[in-house]
């Protein structure tokens, strides 16, 4: 009788770093060109990576980790998982949020990271005269504002559509778009922001 085989099936597959690069990345709101100057790894071989185009040495995901401030597990994705609770709760202190340098615009980041790039939302504040700016996302990519407090105007392309409190705006963001409080007192809304699939 032959022996039975006890060998071990093990995956030829290199571990895949771009998605979770580039979900790490945009979760801290650095730029290619940012994240290339902390790490000291060129903007072309970052985007090759999370383009899922080359796979990086171990110097190369070490040197990104470091600048990320995560461990190089997380990114190879051999951190194990532990169970997730029934509910999660995110304090209000670790919710990372964007300011512009005046100050007049917060954006808090209510989305979880795994699904940045794909589906995020925010909770947005603008003081008076305050402005979201920003450049063209991916063709088909779309947002979703709804206001809650104060007059919005939001920009996109060659069009423009005021919002007051309750009112929602859905417009294409594959051009530069912006949102900005052009009332007399501080504004504040959710933005959802829809990648294409």
């Amino acid at each position: 009788m032959a022996p039975r085989s006890t060998k071990t099936v093990t995956s030829t597959e290199p571990p895949r770093v771009g998605d979770t690069l580039a979900a790490l990345r945009q979760a801290q709101a650095l730029s290619l060109d940012e994240l290339s100057r902390k790490a000291g790894v060129s903007k072309s071989m970052l985007s090759q990576i999370e383009r899922a185009q080359a796979n990086p040495t171990v110097a190369v995901v070490w040197r990104l980790a470091n600048a990320l401030g995560v461990p190089m597990g997380d990114l190879l994705g051999n951190t194990p998982r532990p169970a997730e609770p029934a509910i999660a709760l995110v304090p209000v202190h670790a919710t990372p949020s964007l300011r512009n340098p005046d100050g007049s615009c917060e954006l808090r980041i209510l989305g979880p990271i795994e699904l940045a790039g794909q589906f995020e939302w925010y909770a947005l504040s603008l003081q008076v005269g305050g402005a979201l700016e920003s450049q063209a996302h991916e063709h088909g990519t779309r947002e979703h504002l709804t206001v809650l407090s104060g007059i919005v105007e939001v920009a996109a392309g060659d069009e423009k559509q005021r919002l007051k409190p309750g009112e929602t705006a859905r417009y294409a963001v594959d051009r530069p778009h912006a949102i900005r409080n052009v009332g007399k007192a501080a504004a504040s809304a959710w933005l959802v922001v829809m990648h294409p699939a």
